[in-house]
């Protein structure tokens, strides 16, 4: 008897084994399926990644920075030519 239910038990845990791997594969697969999908979604709504968000970001805060600066300079420049056109 002892043989038998060993037998038995090396069967049944060959089966859960070959079930689980089943089970893993299964799952790998229907990630990898949504992934794609979602993927698909995202480029037909032409959503913008994040890394060329960033860049465009970083250019518009030099931008700004630089439009900041000339006007500064702009201020400057007709402040000298108030002073001359009333000196």
């Amino acid at each position: 008897m002892t043989q038998t239910t060993n037998r038995f038990l090396d069967e049944f845990a060959k089966l859960m084994t070959d079930a689980a791997g089943a089970a893993d594969g299964l799952r790998k697969e229907a990630e990898t399926f949504f992934k794609a999908q979602g993927e698909k979604v995202l480029r037909d709504m032409d959503v913008v990644r994040r890394e060329e968000f960033e860049a465009v970001k970083a250019m518009t805060e030099k931008a700004r920075a630089e439009n900041e600066r000339l006007e500064a300079r702009i201020l400057a420049l007709e402040t000298q030519l108030a002073q001359r056109g009333t000196a």
